[in-house]
């Protein structure tokens, strides 16, 4: 892999709790346009990395960059103007807001009014347009019909489709999921899949994804990295890791 393919680079990064060491000089890069799966057993540092590369926590150590700019030290906000989103792994919704108004709040990151003009009718050509492109976002997602609904209201599978459209509505370069197949059933799952591609494909994204569903992972990912313990165990084309003895005394099991 070239440097110039490295949309994200996680170089040795370290994350200590107290005596704890969370992630143990973890290093990867995810290409451009790839669906990149990080795997590996509870506990083993994957989400503790999504807070990282996110700035909900800063590194004891190590470097991160993406396209090509250092964000070891920028603030959540600051990461998220960059073109970096994420959904989390308990569905963190305005549950009293209706699902267009949901959207509509995280685009407000890009728009100059801010939420504070918008919520009080000032410049009301941009908040026009912010709920033009959250409508749109609703109907990539399969939730237009639902736009007036409250997000209390919508099935499970529809709040995580939900949440996927309120993180598009930052107009990332860089999508990380968090467990997004969780709950579902297997069509769910499988319509999920393909769902992901879509979105990969139609809006020139790269995804990383955290996912237990190894079935989902494995046809869907371009490469997988596997986490045990906070240290990086294994990384490759999902046949190989499949087969890796590594991987499978740690995590896949016989």
């Amino acid at each position: 892999m070239n440097e110039l393919s490295e949309f994200l680079k996680v170089n040795e990064i370290t994350r200590r709790f107290g005596g704890l060491v969370a992630i143990d000089r973890v290093s990867f890069a995810v290409q451009q346009g790839e669906i990149f799966g990080l795997i590996g057993p509870n506990g083993a540092g994957k989400t503790t990395l999504f807070n990282i590369i996110t700035g909900l926590l800063e590194p004891s150590s190590g470097s991160l960059s993406h396209d090509r700019q250092d964000i070891t030290k920028l603030r959540p906000h600051q990461i998220a103007a960059s073109g970096i989103a994420r959904t989390f792994q308990n569905i963190r919704l305005f549950c009293n807001l209706s699902a267009l108004e949901n959207v509509a709040i995280a685009r407000h990151v890009h728009t100059q009014a801010g939420v504070f003009s918008g919520v009080f009718g000032i410049a009301r050509g941009e908040e026009v347009d912010t709920y033009d492109r959250a409508m749109e976002l609703l109907e990539l997602v399969g939730l237009a019909d639902k736009a007036d609904h409250q997000a209390n209201s919508f099935a499970y599978g529809d709040q995580r489709r939900l949440e996927i459209a309120r993180a598009l509505a930052l107009k990332p370069k860089l999508l990380l999921l968090d467990e997004p197949a969780a709950g579902m059933n297997p069509n769910e799952k499988a319509e999920l899949s393909e769902f992901i591609r879509q979105i990969r494909d139609r809006l020139n994204l790269t995804i990383l994804l955290i996912e237990h569903h190894v079935p989902l992972v494995m046809g869907l990912c371009d490469r997988i990295a596997v986490l045990n313990f906070g240290q990086l165990i294994a990384l490759d084309a999902p046949e190989q890791v499949k087969n890796n003895p590594a991987v499978i005394e740690a995590y896949l099991g016989e």
